[in-house]
């Protein structure tokens, strides 16, 4: 879901050589269909030209703290009083000192102390500086008076040296952005989700698994987290990056999904049997790889442990919720799933239709659940994935 769209966003700048980022940050904001305007601070100027970001935000770019031309020359006010949120990025060691301690010496600075809107600020600095003791205690503060913090990240740095400091990159900071303005119906919940395939090896070069690519687990569990809930993400062999504010944890086989969800799922609100586990392994392993020694080759296959029957027959468990990757009967088989199962919602798709299901971005859903069923339309995975998890909250919250 954008909860960007028609946001009033003022960036502001500080100096530091990852400014360059806020050029493509400015860019992918207006693509989501946020109006921003940018605040420079001297040090800004040094790094990257006012001419560039009034370019790609499409509004003059501000730089004094008294503007004959801003409106009755108060522009810090004018500003403050526009923006629905203001992003400090790259946040300067001495901007975190000067907003910590309530300085008002530039124009950033003041519109920071002037405004009402939430402020999220984008640490960027050498890994030293980021460690000194005074940023820290800065940091401590700026938390304790309700700022939000994004970043900084881990890397190799412009100076050379490695470590924490580097600026958040773009997405990662437009997508703690719309995590920050969305409603938070599930705040304080717990939600633990499988998601992606699992391989069961064969041999130590061959295994058995499905065209699942986890896009959907992944977009549900991104949206859970933007919509307050603390995700304990089990995911099997996936080419995707970790969602933002997300706890991933990697597995491999079906076994290893059960015993990780299991360790997770206790005080958990909220689990989510996204995952294509493999329904069948080999029943012995071989130690070395199978020769091509023979035009045939039979292998036994004993079953896998149910990961998600086994968290629904808990004595204490979370609202379960399970999927349902059919390609025909699409209602049939998916209630009777969910009573065999005993859930308390599933979710159903056909992996039959062209452009969904399986390794596409969109996807449609038909959600079932004992009193009910809700049909959710075909759209991008991240629409659909909010949907489907303020479906889920309404009955959490019923009860």
């Amino acid at each position: 879901m954008n909860y960007l769209n028609q946001k009033k966003i003022l960036l502001g700048m500080t100096g530091g050589i990852a400014a360059y980022k806020c050029a493509e940050l400015t860019r992918r904001l207006k693509d989501l269909g946020a109006d921003v305007r940018v605040v420079m601070t001297q040090g800004a100027k040094a790094f990257i030209t006012p001419l560039t970001m009034q370019a790609v935000s499409g509004n003059p770019v501000s730089d004094s703290l008294l503007d004959p031309a801003a409106e009755a020359a108060m522009g810090h006010i004018e500003l403050a009083k526009w923006a629905d949120v203001v992003i400090v990025a790259p946040a300067s060691a001495n901007t975190i000192a000067c907003l910590a301690n309530g300085l008002a010496g530039d124009l950033l600075s003041t519109l920071c102390l002037a405004t009402p809107a939430p402020i999220v600020v984008c640490p960027a600095m050498n890994q030293q500086m980021w460690a000194a003791k005074a940023t820290q205690r800065n940091m401590a503060t700026l938390i304790d008076d309700g700022k939000q913090v994004l970043g900084p990240a881990s890397g190799e740095q412009a100076c050379g040296d490695v470590g924490v400091g580097r600026m958040s990159e773009p997405l990662d900071i437009i997508a703690g952005l719309q995590g920050i303005l969305a409603p938070k119906p599930l705040a304080g919940k717990k939600l633990v989700i499988t998601a992606g395939p699992t391989q069961e090896a064969i041999d130590p070069v061959r295994y058995i698994s499905n065209h699942s690519s986890g896009k959907m687990g992944y977009a549900i569990a991104a949206a859970a987290q933007q919509l307050g809930c603390r995700v304990e993400l089990v995911s099997g062999p996936c080419n995707l990056p970790s969602p933002y504010g997300v706890n991933r944890h990697s597995v491999v086989s079906a076994q290893q999904m059960l015993d990780t969800s299991l360790s997770l799922v206790n005080n958990a609100d909220i689990f989510i049997g996204c995952a294509a586990v493999a329904d069948y392994r080999a029943a012995d392993q071989a130690q070395h790889k199978i020769k091509k020694s023979q035009a045939t080759m039979t292998i036994e296959l004993t079953r896998n442990p149910d990961v998600l029957a086994s968290v629904a027959a808990l004595d204490k468990r979370p609202f379960t919720v399970g999927f349902a990757a059919e390609t025909q009967d699409i209602e049939k088989y998916a209630l009777d799933k969910m009573q065999r199962k005993n859930l308390d919602m599933i979710a159903a798709n056909n992996v039959a239709l062209t452009g969904q299901g399986f390794g596409a971005d969109q996807n449609a859903l038909q959600v079932f659940w004992p009193q009910g069923k809700q049909t959710l339309e075909l759209a991008d995975k991240t629409a659909l994935a909010t949907k489907l998890m303020l479906l889920i909250a309404e009955h959490i919250n019923k009860k």
